[in-house]
């Protein structure tokens, strides 16, 4: 097995993103815990395959899942999939931005484009942020503009599932704990 540079491992902190929108911003500054049975990496091709037990923890992110590969194109963008883990599927969970709440999600395989900002789940896809859950066959998360595609599987009458919560009118956001209080 070959020893991964530090540069090729940090390759692997583009997952930072995997999750949807409004992630705890502290978590770019964190470094990258990999752990795994094996590490595959290929520097000339910029790609990285983790196999076995995969977690990956940066902050407030932990990605939990069997198979997780890393690629990397010329301008530096990173594209990564997550798949199988426990049940055949892979997890993530991350704290939210000023708010005391999680964002979570799990499918049979997560895919990330870092250069359009798009995050697709795929089988029994579920994303659940605080009491808000959305479920399907396919969900698909779009970083820049901040909105969902969520399908049901074609052919099988399966419908999309989601729960969210009513919001007060007059709810001001949630402080960020991080930033300091002007008095």
């Amino acid at each position: 097995m070959m020893k991964p540079t530090l540069p090729s491992l940090l390759l692997a902190a583009s997952l930072a993103a995997l999750p949807p929108a409004h992630a705890e911003q502290a978590d770019k500054d964190q470094p990258v815990v990999l752990d795994a049975d094996r590490i595959t990496v290929d520097d000339a091709r910029k790609l990285h395959v983790l196999e076995g037990n995969v977690q990956l923890v940066r902050g407030t992110l932990v990605i939990r899942t069997a198979r997780l590969v890393v690629a990397q194109d010329a301008d530096g963008f990173q594209k990564a999939v997550a798949s199988g883990g426990a049940n055949g599927l892979a997890h993530f969970r991350q704290k939210r931005e000023g708010r005391d709440e999680h964002v979570e999600g799990e499918a049979e395989r997560i895919e990330h484009d870092a250069r359009n900002e798009k995050t697709e789940l795929f089988g029994r896809a579920r994303i659940k942020s605080g009491l808000d859950e959305v479920s399907g066959n396919y969900i698909s998360y779009d970083g820049r503009n901040e909105n969902y595609v969520v399908a049901g599987a074609a052919g099988k009458q399966e419908r999309v599932h989601a729960v969210i919560q009513p919001r007060k009118a007059d709810a001001k956001p949630a402080a960020d704990p991080l930033k300091p209080r002007q008095e």
